[in-house]
């Protein structure tokens, strides 16, 4: 009896196993650490390999693309069918700086595979979940007899985003013409858990600011002039407690202008997740939950927006007491943004509420830092349906859950410049330890994310077309 696809699928990752866990093991060992400049070679040769490593799987057109920065890969494989729908696929591959001292158990650039599970920096973050598309393809090509992808597919693997992706949009924007497609997917995320398969459905935008407060022209005795000059320290913190009401919601006016409510379909989708607080807390440090009134935890941190303060300071610091109006103090704050929210508009909404609250006496500046947009994927998208599908019979029909992320990343630029829908998809667990010491990646995951990818392309070319 000949093989069931999705069970040629399988035979054909096996064959194939060590040979792809060997060159990731080899990507691994290029410390491309994008954050410290002594690394910058590293980085490039990074992008070198990659591309070099494209080009042996079949993609006819692999290229590095210089920016300001870090270089990025891009790479390109024609259908040949005339109506084939165009997919690009996201990630990176830079990492997080890693050293022996930081608590590795091992050199976080020498690969080790222990207890099915690859450890070393960048397994899951996010050198493991991009080339997992190359066997990916290869496996698609095999059990279908195409010489080329059922789609036209193309790839964008960035080299900054561990350092903020600043020359990201600016690339993308200059290279819109080679990156147009039709559904973008990003492969920089994870699941649920290792039992628990899911796909995000969206990301948080970010815009955050620092507010410099100024009083006296220098700290002055607060005998001799306290109560009767504004003190720029008071100011901050009047500004912070005002910041939110007794129900938790931010009080800036017009800050949920637009927000996109949840509906009842995503609150009992969230719902259905094996989410337990107390395990989560601890996972947090923290002592307790607090939070916008009537929504729970999980759709506080996903789905709806927040402020919060970051830093604040101000002065006195030092030992026993100094008894002064300082002549000025310090605000960090960060807002955490949700589909129908525009960041410039967020950003003028904070700066007039600030404005509208300094006294006479008191001057002030806020800086803004770059923001990024928030994306989310429509839970009935076309797309969506074909991602979770493919998913399914990788992880043995087993009912794909949906979760969103709450921090942010570049995706939004993508969505806005491409003006294309961004779907998620990733394979890592929150064990695998992003940015911390001892990172890695479950092997059995990690070949589950390569059977997806093999049968989405045929998926998508069908949805899409």
């Amino acid at each position: 009896m000949s093989e069931t696809p999705d069970n040629a699928v399988r035979t054909y990752i096996q064959q194939h196993r060590a040979a792809f866990l060997d060159d990731l093991a080899e990507w691994l060992r290029i410390p491309s650490v994008s954050a410290q400049p002594e690394h910058d070679g590293d980085v490039r040769r990074s992008a070198e390999w990659l591309a070099g490593k494209l080009s042996e799987t079949g993609f006819p057109v692999a290229e590095i693309w210089p920016t300001s920065g870090a270089p990025a890969v891009f790479a390109e494989w024609p259908s040949g069918d005339p109506d084939a729908p165009t997919v690009l696929v996201y990630g990176h591959h830079d990492v997080q700086p890693a050293a022996r001292e930081d608590g590795w158990h091992t050199d976080p650039f020498e690969p080790l595979i222990a207890d099915g599970r690859m450890y070393g920096r960048g397994a899951a973050d996010d050198k493991g979940q991009v080339f997992f598309h190359t066997l990916g393809v290869r496996a698609h090509l095999a059990v279908t007899g195409r010489t080329a992808p059922a789609v036209n597919l193309k790839l964008l693997i960035e080299g900054e985003e561990e350092s903020g992706s600043p020359h990201f949009r600016a690339l993308v924007e200059q290279q819109a013409h080679r990156l147009a497609a039709d559904a973008v997917i990003v492969s920089d995320t994870g699941m649920w858990s290792e039992t628990t398969p899911t796909v995000c459905t969206g990301m948080r935008g970010l815009a955050d600011c620092e507010i410099t407060l100024y009083g006296p022209d220098q700290d002055i005795h607060s005998g001799s002039f306290g109560g009767a000059v504004p003190n720029p320290a008071t100011v901050a913190a009047r500004l912070v407690a005002a910041l939110h009401d007794e129900n938790e919601q931010v009080t800036i006016p017009g800050f949920y202008e637009g927000v996109a409510p949840l509906t009842d379909e995503e609150r009992e989708l969230f719902a259905e997740l094996p989410f337990d607080e107390e395990t989560w807390l601890r996972t947090a440090k923290s002592h307790g939950t607090l939070g916008e009134a009537g929504y729970s935890t999980l759709e506080r941190v996903w789905a709806r927006p927040t402020a919060e303060l970051n830093g604040i300071g101000g002065g006195y610091q030092g030992p026993g007491g100094k008894t002064i109006v300082p002549s000025s103090a310090q605000l960090k704050l960060s807002f955490r943004l949700v589909a129908g929210q525009e960041p410039d508009k967020i950003e003028r909404a904070v700066t007039d509420w600030v404005d509208s609250r300094i006294p006479a006496g008191i001057r002030h500046e806020i800086v803004f830092g770059a923001a990024t947009r928030p994306c989310l994927t429509p839970l009935d998208h076309p797309a969506l349906r074909s991602v979770v599908r493919a998913m399914g019979r990788a992880f043995d029909g087993h009912k794909i859950r949906f979760t969103r992320e709450g921090g942010s990343g570049p995706a939004a630029d993508l969505q806005d410049v491409l003006a294309a829908p961004v779907l998620f998809l990733g394979i890592s667990v929150p064990s695998d330890g992003w940015h911390a010491p001892n990172e890695k990646v479950e092997l059995e995951l990690l070949l589950k994310g390569v059977e997806t990818t093999a049968h989405l392309w045929d998926d998508m070319a069908r949805t899409l077309r």
